[in-house]
């Protein structure tokens, strides 16, 4: 009998290994930490690769990415780059499906591939005395997926049954429509998962071709972490990506901003109504950024010590969370607010955090909400990022995919203190000013007042 993707997880999870056990057992066991050696390791064909040697529990952690994502999708074949991550685990080199999952559950590794907008991304956990086997399928799934029409046709079938799943679901379609209104015909509008349509025209040979476009040398970051020293990570870097084409074929993505000053309104009978609101974001690489994270910290991304929490949840019981965000994409940036009410309630939520966010960029933040900002932005940084092998790679390919220097972690304190309550100010002003896009799921009754 062929086994299906969930019967493959259920199967492995029940698989009582000493592996296995460690392996769910060892990530709480790294103490969070900011003052790692981090370092940057090259191989003999020119692969890059960032390093902490972390030789606390027998643990290596590999996380990468290629540029490319859900943008490189044609138009027409919508879901294509999310269907090959799928396919990249289910057979590789001279193993077919089968074989390679049951190779990996003996190697005691697992192996993810994931579809991001802009990236395609990949990771490996393994313990150190099994790295070789680990490493050797994961070479095999990065360089010589097979792409076999089973499993084709079964991952296939299984995103077109989320899609469906998902196509029930208000919010789902709300941010469909919510995408569109924002960006327009750009890519950053598409569906990543696609559409069964667009799905049903994928061939294998529209994998191959995405994947020889998008696997290669230059367009590639990669962290590891864990008991691996650096001349022995430089030879496995030549195994696991040596062989691939130094330059990718990408498609041209344009910048885009997104389109304030309108209502999105999705009509449904649902007791609650969800509110989101968008202004604009400033990009990841401008000296003004921190202000911009601090503003928004105080304002909506702080939780439980926000304005916006503290006048929507805890003065007036509004909602049970409500909070902001700064949104960086590579070619988008943007400033986000959420939240959900009860749907007599929509129009007095609304009201309140229009009024909070006014008043934030009329006269900003205050000395004392700045310093708590610094204070916690600081402190729970390694707590937040740092505290297991995985948490640690992550971070660092994030780094790498943002264009920050192995010396950021350090530098990142004194880069939030440098800023001062008029840069906030400053900050609240320019981006807190415009008319923002509004999204309002829920009854149209509630539209007329609180009920």
């Amino acid at each position: 009998m062929t086994l299906t993707m969930d019967m493959r997880a259920r199967a492995a999870a029940a698989v009582a290994t000493v592996a296995t056990s460690l392996l769910l057992l060892l990530p709480g066991m790294v103490p969070a930490r900011a003052d790692m050696n981090i370092q940057q390791v090259k191989s003999a064909s020119g692969v890059s690769a960032w390093l902490v040697e972390d030789y606390s529990v027998p643990i290596v952690s590999i996380r990468f990415a290629f540029d490319g994502g859900t943008t490189q999708d044609p138009k027409g074949k919508e879901g294509l780059t999310n269907l090959m991550t799928g396919l990249l685990d289910e057979g590789a080199g001279k193993l077919d499906s089968d074989t390679f999952q049951s190779r990996l559950d003996d190697a005691g590794a697992e192996m993810s591939f994931s579809a991001g907008q802009e990236a395609v991304y990949g990771s490996m956990r393994m313990l150190a005395e099994q790295k070789d086997a680990a490493f050797d399928l994961l070479r095999s799934a990065i360089n010589e997926p097979r792409f076999d029409q089973e499993p084709l046709e079964r991952v296939r079938a299984q995103v077109v049954s989320g899609i469906a799943a998902s196509a029930r679901d208000p919010e789902t379609a709300a941010q469909i429509k919510w995408s569109t209104a924002l960006y327009g015909d750009h890519p950053y509008a598409r569906r990543g998962e696609g559409s069964e349509q667009t799905l049903a025209t994928i061939t294998a040979d529209d994998l191959r071709a995405l994947h020889k476009a998008t696997f290669a040398r230059q367009n590639l970051k990669i962290s590891v972490v864990g008991a691996i020293d650096a001349e022995t990570l430089k030879t496995e870097l030549d195994k696991l990506f040596g062989s691939l084409p130094e330059k990718p074929s990408l498609t041209p993505v344009p910048d885009v901003q997104p389109k304030l000053g309108q209502e999105v309104r999705v009509d449904y009978p649902l007791p609650q109504t969800s509110i989101e609101l968008t202004y604009p974001g400033i990009e990841r690489d401008k000296p003004e950024f921190f202000a911009a994270v601090l503003m928004n910290h105080i304002l909506g991304g702080g939780d439980f010590s926000s304005r916006l929490f503290d006048e929507v949840r805890e003065k007036r019981g509004l909602t049970y969370g409500i909070n902001s965000s700064l949104v960086n994409f590579k070619h988008a940036s943007a400033l986000a607010i959420a939240t959900s009410t009860r749907a007599d309630k929509a129009a007095e939520t609304l009201s309140v955090m229009r009024d909070v966010v006014s008043k934030m960029a009329k006269d900003g933040p205050t000395e004392t909400e700045l310093a708590n900002a610094k204070k916690y932005l600081i402190g729970a940084y390694a707590i937040n990022n740092l505290d297991s092998s995985s948490a640690v790679a992550s971070t660092l390919l994030e780094l790498q995919v943002q264009g920050l220097s192995p010396d950021y972690i350090q530098r990142r304190a004194s880069l939030i203190n440098a800023v001062t309550l008029e840069d906030t100010k400053a900050m609240a002003r320019k981006l807190l000013s415009a008319a923002p896009a509004e999204l309002i799921i829920g009854p149209a009754a509630a539209e007329g007042g609180n009920g």
